[in-house]
């Protein structure tokens, strides 16, 4: 299948330049996509911009990935309705690199025929002298055609308005695809349907300075079908870094994706073929209950980013808070899953003298002791997942996971963590 054909069955061509098909279909292309480096990880929304790429190379094409060392120092108005903070040089450094490493988890860098390269274009934009800039570039452009543009019509029209510093960014991006295709012989840039101003930059740069036509291809934006921005939760952004996002919360996240975004995001975040989409698109509509659906996605998503250990381990603690006691689980398993918990301290010789009730109140399951007793009475507190009903009963250290830590819950969610430090 051609590439442009799988990017149209997958929902993931929203415009493109005229010829591109059948540019694909003749020649093999050098295209590029740029990550913003505004934070050491890219979150699960590049992802949709990384497999793009990959799908790109797979096709038999080469891909570049441009880390906006540059541009970001600068900030792209497209999808923003205000000025963002500037970095420095050495925080998109830093950014870049963990770029790099999330990149390598879908591109191959060392294909022999069409191996994936990462630049950065800081390299060429900090060189570049205002006055060489204006003549070389800032001539082509129009201020009418700038305005033009819907990232910044949008801002104009605003309350915030916007600086001269994020109205030329769309130069500097046309400048990068003109230095890509010197350099590399690029014609092809992608990237989200917010992307198709400054693309189309590129296009007409190129065509004015070097007389060749090239090519740019966007898809959607990624929302919820209940209208929600895609990758952020209550609990913040979905990145891609295991230390800023775990990979349980990780599989989590697309463990919950709702029936109505499922099939989509099978098509749009897997490698899996059409029949096998089409398949669990049968089971979302036929036995919802089920899953199926959320599950292969969540799987297939977690093993690509995280490795085939790491779903293991989010699986098997998902599989924890339903299967009963919680006495032989592991503790770095439970961590996983009750990460956000609140928790407190408690050494070894203060848990063998409480009793249950005392205890779950200094976890903080109840507001008084008294409280306390009589939730554990009724039946409604479990310690490691199991009920208890003697609200007296001094805890032992066999009442521990690992010696390390005890659980209290009280009704189907709420539950306080006691950590055991010291004797």
């Amino acid at each position: 299948m051609q590439l442009i054909d799988e990017l149209m069955w997958r929902g993931l061509v929203s415009e493109q330049t005229e010829g591109l098909r059948e540019t694909l279909t003749r020649e093999r292309v050098t295209a590029y996509i740029g990550f913003d480096p505004t934070a050491a990880s890219l979150h699960v929304g590049s992802l949709l911009t990384m497999l793009n790429l990959a799908r790109l190379q797979r096709a038999g094409h080469s891909p570049i990935g441009l880390v906006g060392g540059g541009t970001g120092l600068i900030g792209d108005p497209s999808g923003k309705s205000q000025e963002r903070n500037l970095l420095t040089f050495e925080q998109v450094e830093v950014n870049a690199q963990g770029i790099r490493r999330q990149l390598e988890r879908v591109l191959d860098f060392d294909a022999p025929s069409n191996p994936a390269k990462l630049v950065n274009n800081v390299d060429w934009l900090r060189p570049v002298g205002f006055l060489d800039f204006l003549r070389d570039v800032g001539k082509h452009f129009t201020v009418n055609y700038m305005l033009a543009k819907e990232s910044v019509k949008r801002r104009v029209g605003g309350e915030e308005g916007i600086s001269f510093t994020e109205f030329s960014y769309q130069l500097l991006q046309a400048y990068d695809y003109l230095v890509l295709h010197d350099r590399f012989g690029c014609t092809l840039q992608m990237g989200g349907s917010d992307q198709w101003g400054n693309i189309t930059a590129g296009c007409e740069l190129i065509r004015r300075v070097r007389g060749s036509k090239v090519h740019g291809l966007v898809w959607p934006l990624m929302t919820t079908s209940s209208g929600a921005k895609f990758g952020k939760t209550e609990a913040g952004t979905i990145w891609l870094d295991p230390a800023l996002t775990s990979p349980y919360r990780f599989y989590q996240f697309w463990l919950n994706t709702d029936d109505r975004d499922v099939v989509a995001y099978l098509g749009y975040f897997t490698w899996l073929d059409r029949a096998t989409i089409d398949d669990l698109a049968r089971t979302v509509s036929e036995k919802p209950e089920a899953r199926e659906a959320q599950r292969r996605l969540a799987g297939e998503v977690t093993t690509m980013v995280h490795g085939a250990d790491e779903l293991t381990r989010a699986e098997r603690a998902s599989a924890l808070l339903f299967g009963g006691s919680l006495k032989k689980a592991r503790v770095d398993d439970l961590m996983m899953v009750l990460e956000d918990v609140p928790s407190t301290t408690m050494t070894q010789t203060t848990l063998v003298t409480s009793t249950v009730a005392n205890a779950a109140f200094a976890a903080g399951l109840a507001s008084s002791k008294g409280e306390a007793g009589r939730l554990i009475k009724q039946g409604g507190v479990y310690l490691n997942g199991e009920r208890v009903t003697d609200d007296r009963r001094l805890l032992t250290i066999d009442d521990t996971i690992e010696g390390r830590l005890v659980i209290f819950q009280k009704g189907q969610r709420e539950r306080r963590l006691v950590r055991i430090e010291g004797e």
